[in-house]
C-alpha cells in the first residue's frame, strides 16, 4: 500500500486542479487566440504562469482508490491490477471474468 501523505498530496492536487479549471483554460483559450494582439497573448500567458504548479492537470497521477498503488492501474475501474483481480476472482465486478484458454 502507498503512503497515506502520498495518496493526500494527490488528492490535494486533484482538489486545486477542480478549482482552477476554468480559470486556467480560459487563459490557454486567449493565450493561443490568434484574433488578440501579442500583448495580450503575453498578459494571458504570465498569468497562467502565476496559477499554483499543482492546478496543471498533468501533475496528477492515477492511482488505485483502494491502495494508492501506482503502476498497474486500470482506468475503466479505478483499481490496481492486485485488487482488480481480486475482485473479478470473488466476482465483486459484474461481468468480468477470468478468461483461460
Amino acid at each position: 500500500m502507498a503512503k497515506v501523505s502520498v495518496m493526500e498530496r494527490n488528492k490535494k492536487r486533484r482538489r486545486t486542479v477542480v478549482k482552477w479549471r476554468e480559470r486556467r483554460t480560459a487563459l490557454k483559450r486567449a493565450a493561443r487566440d490568434p484574433s488578440l494582439s501579442r500583448e495580450e497573448r503575453m498578459e494571458a500567458l504570465k498569468a497562467l504562469q502565476k496559477l499554483p504548479r499543482n492546478a496543471s492537470p498533468c501533475r496528477l497521477r492515477n492511482r488505485c482508490m483502494l491502495t494508492g498503488r501506482a503502476n498497474g492501474y486500470y482506468r475503466k475501474f479505478g483499481l490496481g491490477r492486485n485488487k482488480l483481480r481480486e475482485f473479478a476472482m470473488s466476482g465483486d465486478i459484474p461481468g468480468l471474468l477470468k478468461s483461460s484458454w
